[in-house]
């Protein structure tokens, strides 16, 4: 008998454990769940007795029933979403559950963020490799602010929302595009030209994740976003910087912000390297010149095909340093058309013009869309390659200089002293002139044998970088650090040939 008491008290514990257990996994599968649930209530002897009150059954049926159910339920346990140093989203209802096993999700705090050394960004397990589809990039015309939408694999991204001037725009332009679901929400800061219109995608749309800068900003606008974040009972995500997600027939990976500076949003701002295939784009929201040298510092790969330059291509971003890790082809400006701040900057546009990296502009565009196939690139339009600053008295400190300089030089090109410093850099780099332009630092050429080489074909490269080229500026080099080596010195050091210069 006391044993018989002992052997029920047991089977009331294991029921109510598995009562628990199915109710909390409703949430992941359903079927699942419900199993479990029934299988933890038949186990009750409380439920046989009032059974047998009305029919009779064998002794063994008690314990064959909660088995069967649990039995019945193992097809549908749930396959865990997590992977190394990856965030996938396996749930379709609650996207709150995504993890990252090597990175844990940061609390709201000024603590500065850790940013992986180059060891651990080039050991850390990478995600295998997808088959990769199309991925279309929208960069909406939002006039000054910035706002992308992505679509790929059935999964979609908004990164930044443009000011609240243009919020029922950008909600209009998803509804258009068939979106009904953000899986990545992304406020790359909290100035109201990038996170307004969040806030009414927010309201419109469902959101499975956000993502955004962790510091606090002081304004009615930032506690408007984070109330819609709480109305879709979710919890902004800080992700750490290395962290990767997978995202339709690619994947993105965090850049920045390493650390948080309380007092400059714009140095706070969350950046991302999106990739699908072999293409690949860069976001940086308002990042200034401080953050891009941590990301150079990062030891993350920077190379990108498209980069969307910082602060509306403002003179504080975009610095040479940036644009000799990322080597775009193309960088699309989201600015407004007369804007206040003359952005694009003068230097900005002159150091794009140098590299021969074509040029989108929403001010002179409107909405622009780029689609990815994984290998090339499509544009819905030609880039207008206008290198003009947004302020006609817009001098630039390097045109400045860049005209000293030239006017101090005995050369052929003395009455030229108007011509922009870009074209006086590029011609400088490759006539291997003795004058520097001290805006941007020089590559000290090391003198080379000329007897050994003078029947060998020259190449170009430049201490940071992993490639040699046909020419110093193809537009994957910064002209004002290249060298000129012969071929086979640049294969012994390790150089490989650029796919655009060597096809």
């Amino acid at each position: 008998m006391k044993n018989a008491k002992i052997f029920n008290i047991l089977r009331y514990i294991f029921g109510v454990f598995l009562i628990i257990g199915g109710l909390g996994n409703l949430s992941a599968s359903v079927p699942f769940g419900l199993l479990i649930t029934f299988a933890g209530i038949f186990i009750f002897p409380f439920v046989w007795k009032l059974l047998g009150k009305r029919m009779s059954f064998a002794r063994w049926l008690p314990f064959l029933v909660p088995l069967l159910f649990f039995i019945a339920a193992t097809p549908f346990v749930p396959a865990s979403s997590v992977q190394s140093r990856t965030i996938v989203v396996t749930d379709e209802t609650d996207a709150t559950d995504s993890s990252v096993t090597d990175t844990p999700e940061a609390t709201p705090t000024e603590t500065p963020t850790a940013a992986p050394t180059p060891e651990e960004a080039e050991t850390s397990t990478p995600e295998p490799t997808k088959e990769a589809g199309e991925m279309k990039v929208h960069f909406l015309d939002v006039g000054q602010g910035l706002s992308i939408l992505v679509q790929s694999g059935g999964q979609t991204m908004i990164y930044d929302g443009g000011d609240k001037s243009t919020s029922s725009f950008v909600v209009s332009y998803l509804q258009k595009q068939n979106v009904t679901t953000i899986d990545y929400l992304i406020s790359s800061h909290y100035d109201s030209d990038h996170m307004a219109g969040l806030i009414g995608c927010l309201s419109a749309f469902d959101v499975k994740n956000v993502i955004s800068s962790d510091y606090e900003h002081d304004s009615k606008l930032y506690q408007s976003f984070i109330q819609a974040v709480a109305d879709q009972g979710l919890t902004m995500q800080h992700p750490a910087v290395g962290t990767e997600f997978s995202f339709g027939t690619g994947s993105f990976q965090i850049l920045s912000p390493a650390t948080i500076d309380p007092d400059d949003s714009n140095k706070n701002s969350v950046a991302i390297k999106l990739t699908n295939g072999d293409n690949s784009f860069i976001f940086t929201g308002d990042a200034e010149s401080t953050s891009e040298a941590a990301m150079c510092a990062s030891g993350i790969d920077l190379s990108c095909d498209v980069l969307v330059p910082g602060h509306h291509g403002s003179a504080t971003a975009t610095s040479w340093d940036f644009l000799q890790a990322t080597v775009p082809e193309y960088a699309v400006i989201s600015c407004g058309k007369d804007n206040q701040y003359g952005h694009p900057a003068k230097d900005v546009m002159d150091k794009l013009e140098s590299m021969d990296i074509q040029v989108y502009r929403t001010d002179e565009q409107g909405t622009i869309v780029a689609v990815s196939d994984g290998t090339t690139i499509t544009w819905d339009q030609e880039p207008c390659n206008d290198y003009t600053p947004g302020e006609k008295e817009d001098q630039g400190t390097q045109t400045q200089k860049a005209e000293t300089e030239n006017s101090s030089s005995s050369g052929t090109n003395a009455g030229k002293s108007g011509k922009s410093s870009s074209k006086s850099k590029a011609a400088a780099a490759s006539a291997g002139s003795s004058s520097q332009i001290t805006a941007t630092p020089q590559v000290t050429e090391t003198p080379q044998d000329t007897s050994s080489t003078s029947n060998e074909e020259m190449v170009w490269i430049t201490a940071t970088g992993s490639k040699y080229h046909n020419k110093n500026n193809c537009g994957r080099t910064d002209p004002s650090k290249a060298s000129e080596i012969s071929r086979s010195e640049a294969e012994s050091r390790g150089y490989e040939p650029c796919k655009k210069c060597f096809g």
